[in-house]
């Protein structure tokens, strides 16, 4: 049972079906007479559902809190261990769900996201939820405000949640944190497709509680694949957006060059409504001045099955891998796209394009720099540890870390300038791979580049770093599934596509295209409905 609409989603001229009007189509959306089914629910059919009063935000909250309660922090039927996907619940999350009620009561649906339930990635500050950063030495970090991005997401009258675990302070790809734990004690993130597997990192919480459906929708940050990587390990979207569309201030840094927030959904609609909360100029960030102009109104609004058509997608063949089952499906994902009517053009790596994949990522010269600036400007004094040192010297932290965080605090300004400052050798290098990736798009004509994120829980290669390492925005999305999980769920693979700064709007169009053709993404058997 589901949402019904009386109409179908806005026909062009040329019959293309777009979902220009999401707003207006939920509104004309009827639900019928079953019940209400929040597992897999996208945000339309929650619209739908409580603007016809079949359920309310009060009620979709407390369900999401029931799940959580009853499956992250216990061992599933069929499973071997927890998720461990969610450190801290609200306790005002009911009462900004019944805002959300009494605000539809009064004015109707006022956003797409009214009412509906956001986990975010325990590094974005939160006024009314503490902000760890996966690190229990930081468990006292209740900061007075919230960061810009959450901000917007409640100006949208969407339901902050939960805040979702991560690798400690947003490092690694496997998503072991200490927060909340006894000192020297940690806890790794499971995949709920299989739980001997990784959920990825360094969002691995927000991945496995979204593909578990534990909330509605999720967001992390990517510095290196942290969005990217887990999204792909739990066959969800994910969106890396251009350096400069989010502003950062308010999310505890790792490298400032390179990290940006965005939304991981279990669907291209779903990521671009919480995309359209986030974005905006914000003079905390400077770097977000670069986008005046370049925002449209909605990204829903070039979301459209027939996106494919004509259009350009390039990919190198280098970046496909050599494992069987991941080249077998990005073989295939070529075959749809063609049938979708786009163009797929094989291309030769540019001069200098292996230093674009190759160049290092900064969260070794950068951290302890962006991080003191984090400590200065929104840490809550309520914290005792309040440089690296003190953290390592607490022992309250991820201990097999140490060595990392020794050679990130013996990192000098000196250093840190040769490296990240105006001239330093990281920023000419970025600067660099912006120009010669855009010039590889705009000599082949392309709208794209793709390639596959992932093997099935592992990485390829250097493929996470062309995004970071040009600044350029990135999607992930399933491109199929290969071998078997536990409880006979099927292990997903994911699509990357790659574009122009700011291009989100179309490679969203691109990607919505490609998953209305395909309907990749299945469900973890083993976390159904409550009974």
């Amino acid at each position: 049972m589901g949402a019904k609409s009386t109409t179908a989603i806005d026909l062009d001229d040329d019959g293309a079906i777009t979902v220009a009007d999401l707003a207006g189509l939920s509104h004309r959306m009827i639900y019928d007479d079953g019940p209400f089914d929040l597992v897999e629910a996208p945000t339309l059919d929650m619209q739908a559902a409580m603007n016809a009063g079949v359920t309310t935000s009060v009620k979709i909250t407390q369900a999401y809190i029931d799940r959580i309660a009853a499956y992250d922090r216990t061992v599933a039927p069929g499973g071997t261990r927890p998720l461990n996907s969610i450190i801290t619940v609200s306790d005002v999350a009911l009462t900004a769900a019944a805002a959300a009620d009494a605000e539809r009561a009064e004015h109707g649906m006022t956003s797409l996201l009214l009412g509906v339930p956001i986990a975010l990635k325990d590094n974005y500050d939160t006024a009314d939820m503490v902000t760890t950063g996966g690190c229990g030495c930081w468990n006292d970090n209740q900061t007075s405000t919230d960061a810009f991005m959450v901000k917007g997401l409640r100006d949208a009258g969407a339901v902050i949640l939960a805040k979702a675990s991560l690798d400690e302070f947003a490092y690694g790809f496997v998503s072991e944190f200490s927060s909340f734990q006894q000192p020297g004690s940690t806890l790794l993130v499971a995949s709920p497709y299989d739980t001997s597997k990784t959920a990825g990192g360094s969002s691995g919480g927000t991945g496995a509680a979204i593909a578990a459906n534990l909330a509605g929708i999720g967001f992390g940050t990517d510095t290196g694949g942290s969005i990217r990587v887990p999204s792909a390990y739990n066959q969800l979207v994910g969106i890396r957006p251009t350096v400069g569309l989010a502003s950062r201030d308010g999310i505890i840094p790792l490298a400032l060059s390179q990290d940006t927030g965005g939304p991981i959904a279990r669907s291209v609609v779903d990521a671009a409504v919480a995309l359209d909360a986030v974005v905006g100029v914000d003079p905390a960030d400077a770097v977000t001045a670069r986008q005046a102009g370049l925002v449209p109104d909605s990204y829903t609004s070039e979301l459209s099955d027939t996106a494919l058509q004509g259009a350009r997608i390039g990919y190198l063949p280098s970046m496909v891998g050599s494992n069987s089952a991941t080249a077998g499906l990005f073989t295939q994902a070529r075959a749809t796209l063609e049938a979708q009517g786009a163009t797929v053009v094989e291309l030769t790596a540019p001069t200098g394009f292996s230093a674009v994949l190759n160049e290092g990522s900064g969260s070794t010269n950068e951290f302890l720099h962006d991080l003191n600036i984090y400590v200065e400007n929104h840490l809550s004094p309520d914290v005792a540890q309040r440089t690296l040192q003190q953290i390592m010297d607490s022992g309250n932290y991820v201990t097999s870390r140490r060595s990392v965080y020794q050679q990130r605090n013996a990192v000098t300004d000196a250093t840190y300038q040769a490296w990240a400052g105006p001239t330093g050798s990281h920023t000419l290098q970025l600067a660099a791979g912006k120009t010669l990736v855009t010039q590889l798009m705009d000599d082949n004509d392309l709208d794209a580049i793709i390639y596959p994120s992932t093997n099935a829980y592992g990485t390829i290669g250097t493929n996470m770093r062309l995004s970071p390492n040009s600044g350029m925005p990135a999607v992930t999305l399933p491109m199929g599934t290969t071998g078997a999980g536990q409880g006979g769920a099927a292990v997903g693979v994911n699509l990357e596509w790659l574009g122009r700064d700011f291009s989100e709007g179309v490679l969203l169009g691109l990607a919505y295209d490609f998953e209305q053709a395909t309907h990749y993404r299945t469900t973890p058997t083993l976390y159904p409905a409550l009974g």
